[in-house]
């Protein structure tokens, strides 16, 4: 199917860059070069855990290396920007975990300037693109399963346990940007329509991490269907875990439920609850899924380089979520409402 087997960096090895590694090491259309982290034992530890050839505390060792094709970036968001821009420099492909860049218009717009612009490929981590339910979902409201849609209500939720690795995720971003681009996304993209309008609510709720950025926000949304939508997204101590997808319409709904959060039948994998108000008939749809499919990810990357993919989501998708959610941020922040209509 491909080509050929391609030379893998991945750069930095905390929970998301293990996340990468442990779904793409002993894919036969990868060979793993090398791994970097700032911490040279862990460095090493993931060099052997995950079979990589070796291994070093600076990425731009295997920037000069012509067997390295492509590089996994998934440090902080601070970084992204200068490590992107070494990559590209280089003549490497590159799959850089969102956010693009810390919760900055400016570094975003460079961000998207310099990736668009260059002959090579860059794709922004998306996952829930990569996702079998979350693409089942959306290929049934796009096919008209829940009518016009309406309504959209979804939270994410985190009660924290690990202040170290939260806090630091808050001095780049607050959590309804960090985690609101892939949502935000996920309303473009299931519906079709345009976010037209954002504001709502946003607070500091706890004390008990770095202090940075509002750990709760609520951003309210309207589409340009004449639907709304919100997303709810905290990380605090106190705030209970949650997580909730449903998508209303005027024929019916679907609520999306994944399988660590079913209350029976896990081993059914994600549930998939589906209303039709023509019938008044509820319907159950079972779908085993893989919910952070990196592979699947890092299979688009490799469509794209050779010709069969424009992306998923396209870099031009990827960074107008991030826009809209840093209006959001703005809209939060200076107690209003943003309205996008003539904004991008």
């Amino acid at each position: 199917m491909y080509k050929r087997t391609y030379g893998v960096v991945l750069i930095g090895c905390g929970h998301i860059g293990q996340s990468h590694i442990e779904d793409i090491y002993y894919r036969e259309q990868v060979r793993v070069v090398g791994v970097v982290d700032f911490h040279e034992d862990t460095a090493k530890l993931f060099a052997r855990k995950y079979e990589a050839e070796s291994w070093s505390t600076d990425y731009r060792d295997y920037l000069k290396r012509k067997d390295v094709d492509i590089v996994i970036v998934a440090t902080y968001a601070d970084s992204h920007l200068q490590i992107v821009k070494e990559c590209l420099a280089a003549g490497k492909h590159v799959l850089c975990e969102k956010p693009m860049t810390v919760a900055d218009p400016q570094q975003a717009r460079e961000f998207y300037e310099i990736a668009s612009s260059s002959p090579y490929k860059v794709l922004i981590a998306h996952v829930l693109r990569h996702n079998s339910t979350y693409n089942r979902v959306a290929e049934m409201i796009r096919n008209g399963a829940i009518g016009d849609v309406r309504l959209i209500r979804m939270v994410q939720n985190h009660h924290i346990m690990d202040k170290a690795r939260y806090g630091r995720l808050m001095e780049d971003c607050p959590p309804f940007v960090d985690c609101g681009v892939h949502y935000v996304d996920v309303i473009r993209w299931f519906t079709g329509c345009e976010i037209t309008s954002i504001g709502g609510i946003g607070t500091r709720v706890g004390d008990a991490v770095t202090p940075g950025h509002m750990d709760y926000g609520l951003l309210t949304m309207t589409l340009s269907n004449g639907g709304v939508a919100y997303y709810e997204a905290g990380w605090t101590e106190t705030v209970a875990a949650q997580n909730l997808k449903e998508f209303i319409g005027n024929k019916g709904r679907i609520r999306l439920v994944l399988q660590c959060d079913r209350r029976d039948n896990r081993e059914e994998g994600d549930l998939i609850d589906y209303y039709d108000a023509s019938t008044k008939t509820y319907y159950t749809i079972n779908n085993p899924s893989v919910y952070k499919n990196m592979w699947g990810q890092l299979e688009t990357l490799i469509d794209m380089i050779e010709g069969r993919s424009n992306g998923n989501p396209t870099l031009e998708d990827a960074y107008r979520s991030f826009q809209i959610t840093l209006a959001g941020q703005e809209a939060l922040e200076q107690n209003r409402v943003v309205d996008l209509t003539n904004r991008f």
